[in-house]
């Protein structure tokens, strides 16, 4: 039978409480968990977006985190072949002199009823979804996406915003106390692995330890440039 805990058991709306909080019996807060759901791919995470839709909580209070690489609308970052990042990183910092209008803008999509009622998005939304209203309302969908993370009931995100320790700091995330779905876990061991893990081509290899000789041959630092260039050498 239905549950006598949510509100679908009266078929009311879910209610939104963006401090995830709720009183008990005696007054007390209770603090309500949030849902993170790791996929494998950004793929599978509007496959189960999809399927949300279709149930009495497709317009629960939710957000997806992602890369640069897909929520980026600014016009010179987004259509660069560089480092999207560290571009990002440098206009925020305003090194070059200039700054990113869309995330000083990012406040227009940082509530959900306001990205419900600017793009009709009455029930759960996708990437794509996120940008195309970032595009229209001039603001950031990446730090958008992470400000939504505030009064999420579920979060969705790849592996690694979830294994990888600094990418969890980098994103405020604390999964303590909170609920975890794995989706194809199976998955896990490789994602751990990747975390973990850097390549490096030969070529850069051989250009890094020309640049350790040269600093080595001209007395820069000698005795912190001689073991990294014997850690090249080894590794060719």
């Amino acid at each position: 039978g239905p549950c006598t805990d949510c509100s679908c058991s009266s078929g009311k709306e879910p209610t939104k409480d963006p401090s995830h909080t709720k009183k008990k019996e005696n007054g007390e807060r209770l603090l309500v968990p949030k849902i993170f759901f790791g996929t494998r791919t950004h793929k599978q995470i509007a496959q189960i977006t999809r399927e949300l839709k279709r149930t009495v909580y497709s317009s629960v209070p939710m957000t997806i985190l992602s890369s640069r690489d897909y929520t980026c609308i600014h016009p010179v970052v987004s259509n660069s072949a560089g480092n999207r990042n560290e571009m990002c990183v440098e206009l925020l910092e305003g090194k070059q002199g200039k700054s990113c209008a869309y995330y000083h803008s990012v406040h227009k999509l940082s509530e959900h009823h306001a990205l419900q009622a600017a793009h009709g998005l009455s029930q759960a939304w996708d990437i794509e979804d996120l940008v195309s209203l970032g595009r229209k309302l001039r603001a950031c969908a990446y730090f958008g996406a992470r400000e939504l993370m505030v009064g999420a009931d579920i979060v969705f995100c790849p592996y690694n915003y979830l294994l990888d320790p600094q990418i969890r700091e980098s994103m405020d995330i604390n999964l303590k106390g909170q609920v975890v779905i794995l989706d194809e876990a199976h998955n896990i061991e490789d994602s751990a692995r990747e975390c973990v893990s850097y390549s490096v081509t030969e070529s850069q290899l051989r250009a890094a330890r020309e640049e350790l000789d040269f600093m080595v041959t001209n007395n820069i630092r000698q005795k912190d440039h001689t073991p990294l260039r014997a850690v090249c050498c080894s590794l060719l």
